[in-house]
């Protein structure tokens, strides 16, 4: 069942979710967390989908800021979707019109669960600088997705510039499943590592933060080539005993290669935005091997001249 409450006020929208958790028989105590998505018209139905599933795992209360027309008088439009339409938790869409599209965090206040942690989402192009943002200032953690952007890796360079502890980007969290399994083929003896190459569609900054991250760990120089993707398509570790390569071609499935062994079909699916959210959700301190990539990016890229 969803509530709509058009030209509302937050005193008004929180009166109706509070009616609306008694008449189902709960409450705000079993939200684990406030998930806000900050987007516009066009992205907010895939990103409240997506923060829908991952709320399968984390049930939170999810408020949608959508901005609309910014020289209408100052409005907002409510659709409150109560637990059961959206999963665990709850869902608030917020269509903000005129100034208060400027100034979200006035509205968004109101709205948070008590003492419960709250993270940021901007599923389209974000905020250079999420920690300074009104409304990134609220929460602990703050995603963004670099690929989003017109120039992707220019963006995240930008981002990584103004790191501030709880940032994240989903650039990185895509490629946990590479860096597991990368892992996962270096425990067995493998050799000396002596160089690298990550090779992946062109504009794709994940392969440069998996550059980064094998250059960082391994001390070694990466080589960044480019395909036609999609995404990642390999990855290449060059040894003293042999090379080790994971080679995916087709999104879903990926083909280890280790010297002196038979290959290994491993599944390797690129991942939605819901799992990657999901993964993002299950922490809130902190992600220091993030950090320390990203800073790591910046040095590598102009030692390599691009």
């Amino acid at each position: 069942m969803t509530l709509y409450l058009p030209r509302t006020t937050t005193a008004q929208i929180t009166e109706a979710l509070m009616s609306e958790r008694l008449s189902v028989g709960g409450g705000a105590m079993n939200m684990v967390l406030t998930l806000v998505i900050v987007t516009d018209e066009a992205d907010h139905y895939d990103a409240v989908r997506a923060a829908t599933e991952a709320g399968r795992e984390h049930p939170s209360r999810v408020v949608a800021l959508i901005r609309r027309d910014p020289k209408a008088e100052p409005a907002i439009d409510a659709e409150i979707r109560r637990p059961g339409t959206s999963g665990p938790g709850e869902a608030v869409l917020l269509r903000l019109y005129g100034p208060l599209g400027e100034h979200p965090d006035s509205v968004l206040t109101p709205l948070l669960v008590p003492d419960a942690p709250v993270v940021v989402w901007w599923p389209g192009q974000g905020p250079l600088d999420p920690a300074d943002d009104p409304v990134g200032r609220l929460a602990q953690r703050r995603i963004t997705d670099a690929l989003r952007a017109p120039d992707p890796l220019e963006d995240l360079m930008e981002r990584v510039a103004h790191y501030r502890p709880g940032d994240t980007d989903l650039t990185w969290t895509r490629l946990t499943p590479w860096r597991s399994l990368l892992a996962s083929a270096m425990d067995q003896p493998c050799g000396w590592v002596n160089s690298a190459r990550v090779t992946a569609e062109p504009h794709y900054p994940s392969a440069e933060l998996l550059a980064s991250w094998l250059s960082e760990r391994l001390d070694v120089p990466v080589e960044r080539a480019t395909s036609h993707g999609p995404g990642l398509t390999e990855v290449c570790l060059s040894t003293d005993q042999g090379d080790i390569t994971i080679s995916r071609r087709d999104g879903q499935v990926a083909i280890l290669s280790r010297f002196g062994q038979p290959d290994q079909t491993v599944a390797l699916a690129r991942r939605g935005a819901s799992q990657a959210l999901a993964e993002e959700l299950r922490r809130l301190d902190a992600d220091e091997t993030y950090a320390s990539a990203a800073r790591h990016l910046g040095p590598m890229l102009a030692g390599s001249g691009a």
